[in-house]
């Protein structure tokens, strides 16, 4: 579920609440981590959640529609299938995804009348109407509920059902987006499906776990390697993620013998444009570009600058 670039920027959240908090000590900045990764699957699971309870109400909806007094074509056409297809009914009534949604107590999160509000909005969409009026098997069901999906990010209260909730949905929002939709495009659904969206220990332990602990000791290498390549910049006036994202990069370099010089420095500046300055880019490349041919130089790194 987690890309190497999301651990990365993860990586790099920690170490930032680090620096603003003096008092938080390394072990308890790998705690940190640790707590986010489990954060991101949680948010993953609350979005798959909130699709669910939007759909069943439909259910109240189709209950509506034939108890009026004067029952119009339309409300009779209309069918809660929106709930009541295969790809709903597999989330719903799988054992392992169902216990992890009440551990979590995603059912005292949300206010039945914001479900509502979301649904009505949804139902006013053509793609909805064309649905329940011209539905034909699977394919339409899960065209729906992408749709649904697409609807519902776009909708502040929806996002704001999420950001009340976990802080991490801004920086988190697009591993969770992929994620959820691949569980919508699913042809099965085997009682422990949920298990292949977990992030995988290679990513969060071997590599994420490892980047933070060599960056959290690299002082001395920064001092002695980087610093100097610094020139007009002084140290304590570097941008905080600039200096955060120099420190992961050097830890990379020389810590992970397996990843290429040109794919760790090409990931930090790419992080900088999203997470920096306009500036940071340009600075991040020029330092570690001046670091990573000195300790070849050195012969203190022997592996490519450029990937195989």
């Amino acid at each position: 579920m987690l890309s190497r670039r999301s651990v990365r920027v993860k990586v790099m959240q920690v170490l930032y609440a680090q620096n603003r908090d003096k008092e938080l000590r390394d072990g308890e900045v790998l705690k940190l981590y640790r707590s986010s990764i489990v954060g991101t699957f949680d948010i993953f699971l609350f979005n798959l959640y909130l699709i669910i309870e939007v759909t069943k109400v439909s259910v109240e909806d189709e209950a509506k529609r034939v108890s009026k007094y004067i029952v119009s074509e339309d409300d009779r056409l209309f069918k809660s299938t929106l709930y009541h297809n295969s790809i709903i009914n597999s989330l719903v009534n799988n054992k392992m995804l169902k216990a992890k949604m009440e551990k979590l107590g995603f059912s005292g999160l949300v206010d039945v009348d914001i479900l509502r509000k979301l649904y009505k909005n949804f139902s006013e969409e053509q793609s909805y109407i064309d649905y329940w009026h011209y539905r034909k098997g699977l394919e339409d069901d899960r065209k729906v509920l992408l749709d649904l999906y697409r609807f519902l990010r776009a909708n502040k209260m929806f996002s704001e059902l999420i950001e009340e909730r976990f802080y991490q949905w801004i920086s988190e929002k697009s591993v969770v987006i992929g994620s959820v939709k691949k569980v919508l495009k699913r042809e099965t659904f085997e009682d422990e499906f949920i298990n292949d969206y977990l992030p995988a220990n290679e990513t969060i332990n071997e590599f994420g776990e490892t980047l933070l602990k060599n960056t959290l000791k690299i002082e001395d290498q920064l001092e002695k390697y980087v610093v100097p390549k610094f020139l007009k910049w002084d140290k304590d006036r570097i941008a905080t993620i600039d200096l955060i994202f120099i420190k992961m990069s050097l830890a990379e370099i020389l810590y992970f013998k397996t990843i290429p010089c040109n794919v760790t420095l090409n990931e930090y500046v790419e992080l900088s444009k999203e997470y920096s300055t306009e500036k940071s880019k340009e600075f991040i490349n020029g330092v570690m570009d001046k670091v990573i041919r000195d300790l070849k130089d050195q012969g203190l790194i022997n592996k490519s600058f450029e990937e195989n």
